[in-house]
């Protein structure tokens, strides 16, 4: 399941972000942190773990596992890493999938974070392989795709402009997508009851489901 989910950081703490992006002496090439395949592939800008960058990263992965969205796609257990990466002109990240650990946690779902629009760069969409063929993305300032971390994914080249991005992981209390997407569409329906105010049985019997599938595919 891919989820576009708008402006998920409050805005103060967004331009924060972007503000740090901009702060070229933060910034060395991101090979290092890909893995022995993914190495020959990136070629990107990251900040290094400077206790300010890290303060800053720290701070964003607190909004995001709190927000109510993430909170039902993802049933996040942890944030395992964020990292600040910026594309200028010419830079991509060919095909590749991310490591299945990091940091010695399972990664669940990836996701990247919008610091710039389309407007501000030419190319560099994230594409992403599923079954049905190839879909790009280029989203709009502040707004985050998040996504599996089995996908093979690619960031084109970046022909005009900076591209300035968070990326992260996740790992999942559950970890079958397939049981993610049953419990969020059940989130959905739930959600849809309790605004026009249908508390019957219908409703008591989806939080009974929804509790019960929680017990039998969550991790502790």
């Amino acid at each position: 399941m891919l989820l576009q989910i708008a402006q998920p950081l409050p805005p103060a703490l967004l331009a924060e972000c972007q503000a740090m992006a901009v702060q070229d002496a933060l910034f060395s090439p991101g090979k290092a942190t890909a893995g022995w395949h993914a190495r020959e592939r990136k070629h990107n800008l990251q900040a290094r773990g400077e206790p300010a960058v890290q303060g800053l990263l720290a701070r964003v992965a607190e909004a995001l596992a709190a927000h109510p969205l993430i909170r039902s796609a993802a049933r996040p257990r942890s944030v395992v890493r964020l990292l600040l990466s910026r594309y200028e002109t010419g830079m991509a990240y060919g095909n590749h999938v991310d490591d299945a650990l990091m940091d010695g946690q399972r990664t669940d779902l990836s996701f990247t974070l919008f610091l710039s629009g389309p407007q501000d760069y030419a190319g560099g969409r994230l594409v992403i392989d599923e079954p049905a063929g190839e879909r790009a993305f280029a989203m709009q300032s502040g707004d985050m795709l998040l996504y599996p971390s089995t996908s093979l994914h690619r960031v084109e080249p970046v022909t005009q402009g900076r591209r300035l991005v968070i990326v992260g992981w996740i790992r999942s209390q559950v970890r079958s997508a397939e049981a993610r997407e049953i419990l969020f569409d059940l989130d959905r329906v739930i959600a849809a009851l309790r605004s026009n105010g249908d508390a019957g049985e219908s409703l008591e019997l989806l939080l009974k489901t929804r509790s019960n599938l929680l017990r039998l595919w969550a991790e502790d």
